[in-house]
C-alpha cells in the first residue's frame, strides 16, 4: 500500500474584531436611525433570516424584532433564501428553525411562503419578484452578512441587495435574475432590480452583518435604504480584510472534513479554496492553488443540499448517500450553477481517497505532497498540514506550530476520525 505524507497541526494568527454583546449593538444601531419617527404602533415590520449559518443569528433577528416590539410594532420574520429547503415553506421554515430561529424563541409569528408578488419590470424586461407576506407588510427590515459572493465580483456581493433580490425573490425571483446573469452582469441585475425594490416595496431598513476570520461577530451596522450600496461596499473590504484563509498557497490536496449551506452558499467557500472563476482550478493571479479537492460529509444543518459538491474531485460515498439529490438539482437550476450539482469520484473511505487523489497531482510522491486538512472553509484558525510545509511554517511569525509531524490517524477500516 502506497505511503501517506505525515502531518502536523498549526494555528493561525488573525486579526479578530469582535462585539462582545451582539443584541446590544442590534438595539444601539437600529436606535441610531430613529425609526420610530416613521413606524406607527400596530404597524406590520417583516424582519428576513436566511439560510446561511451566520454565527448568534437567531439572537440578532429576535434583537431586531425586540426593537419593533419596543416601538408597539408587530413584527414578524420571513425566511427569505431563494431557493433553499427544497423550495418549499416548510422546507425554509426548517432551515431557519433549526438556528434557533423559532416562534417560541422570537415572540413573533415566522410567515413562510413561497408565493411573490411582480411588482414591476426592470429597464432590460426582468420581472422583479418579492416575497407576499413581505410585500404586504407595512415595513420591511433585511438583516444579512455581507460577505464576498462565491461566483461574482464587484464592490456589491453578498449582502442586503442580494438578501432583497435572491431572499425576498423567493424560487421563482431567484431563477429569473440567475438566468438573466447569462445575459448582464451581476452588478447591472442587481442595482436595477434592488432599485426597483427600495422603491416600492416599503424596505425600513437594513441590518448588516460582518463576521471575523474565527466565524464571530465583527461589526453590525444599522442602514437606512439610500445607504445600502454605499455601506456594503465599505463593510466588503473589510469582510475581505477579515475572510480567513489558508495558511499557504500551493496544494496539491485539500482534504474538508465537512461541507454546507450553513458553511457558504455553494458548500464551501470557492474564495478560500480559489475556486471563484473556474471550478476545478486557480486562474492566473488567483490564490490558493489548489490542485485537488476531497470532502467526507455534509453538515446537518444543510438537510441534505450538497450544492457545491461538483467543485470537488472526490468524495467520500457516505456523502452522496446523505444527499438530497432534487435539493441539490434545484438549486443548481435556480442559481445557473449546473456544474456545482455534478458527482465527482467517491469512494468508501479516506484511504481509499488518499491514495486515488495522491496519484493525480503530478510527479510529486504522494510521502511528499502538500496536503491540508481542515474542518470546513468557516474554521480555519487550526489545520493538519502535511509535513511538506514544515521548514516554511517555521519561518513563519503568523503561525503556531502545535505538534510535531505524525501519521494520519487512519482507524484500521481506513478512516480518519469525523473531525479534524
Amino acid at each position: 500500500m502506497p505511503s501517506l505524507p505525515q502531518i502536523f497541526r498549526v494555528r493561525q494568527n488573525f486579526e479578530a474584531p469582535r462585539i462582545d454583546d451582539v443584541p446590544g449593538e442590534v438595539e444601539a444601531q437600529l436606535a441610531g436611525l430613529n425609526l420610530g419617527e416613521k413606524v406607527s404602533p400596530g404597524q406590520s415590520v417583516a424582519v428576513t433570516a436566511g439560510s446561511r449559518g451566520i454565527t448568534g443569528i437567531d439572537k440578532i433577528i429576535r434583537a431586531i424584532v425586540q426593537h419593533f416590539v419596543g416601538l408597539g410594532a408587530k413584527p414578524f420574520v420571513v425566511p427569505a433564501m431563494g431557493s433553499h429547503g427544497g423550495g418549499t415553506a416548510e422546507g425554509q421554515r426548517g432551515v431557519i428553525e433549526s438556528y434557533g430561529i423559532t416562534e417560541e424563541f422570537l415572540g413573533c409569528p415566522i410567515r413562510a411562503g413561497m408565493e411573490t408578488v411582480i411588482v414591476c419590470e426592470t429597464d432590460e424586461g426582468i420581472p422583479v419578484h418579492f416575497d407576499r407576506y413581505a410585500y404586504e407588510a407595512d415595513h420591511v427590515v433585511v438583516c444579512g452578512r455581507v460577505k464576498p459572493h462565491t461566483l461574482f465580483v464587484g464592490n456589491v456581493e453578498s449582502g442586503l441587495m442580494k438578501m432583497m433580490l435572491i431572499g425576498l425573490g423567493k424560487c421563482e425571483g431567484a431563477k429569473i435574475y440567475h438566468r438573466a446573469i447569462q445575459d448582464y452582469s451581476f452588478g447591472q441585475i442587481i442595482r436595477s432590480v434592488a432599485g426597483r425594490l427600495l422603491a416600492k416595496c416599503n424596505i425600513l431598513a437594513g441590518v448588516t452583518i460582518v463576521e471575523n476570520a474565527y466565524d464571530e461577530t465583527a461589526r453590525i451596522d444599522a442602514v437606512l435604504p439610500a445607504q445600502f450600496e454605499a455601506r456594503e461596499g465599505e463593510l466588503l473590504l473589510l469582510a475581505k480584510k477579515w475572510l480567513p484563509r489558508l495558511p499557504f498557497e500551493q496544494v496539491d490536496l485539500l482534504l474538508i472534513d465537512r461541507m454546507g449551506k450553513n458553511i457558504s452558499g455553494v458548500g464551501f467557500d470557492a474564495n478560500i479554496v480559489g475556486r471563484k472563476s473556474n471550478d476545478h482550478k486557480a486562474v492566473d493571479g488567483e490564490v490558493p492553488n489548489v490542485k485537488r479537492i476531497a470532502v467526507r460529509g455534509l453538515t446537518p444543518e444543510t438537510h441534505g443540499n450538497a450544492i457545491g459538491i461538483g467543485m470537488a474531485e472526490f468524495c467520500r460515498s457516505r456523502l452522496l448517500r446523505a444527499t438530497d439529490f432534487k435539493a441539490v438539482r434545484l438549486n443548481a437550476l435556480v442559481s445557473g450553477h449546473i456544474s456545482a450539482g455534478m458527482i465527482p469520484l467517491d469512494y468508501e473511505t479516506d484511504r481509499e481517497i488518499l491514495d486515488a487523489a495522491l496519484g493525480t497531482i503530478g510527479l510529486t510522491e504522494p510521502p511528499d505532497a502538500k496536503l491540508l486538512w481542515i474542518a470546513d472553509t468557516l474554521h480555519l484558525a487550526e489545520i493538519e498540514c502535511s509535513a511538506a510545509y514544515l521548514d516554511e511554517a517555521r519561518q513563519r511569525d503568523d503561525l503556531e506550530i502545535l505538534t510535531e509531524p505524525r501519521d494520519l490517524p487512519l482507524d484500521t477500516d481506513g478512516n480518519l476520525p469525523e473531525s479534524m
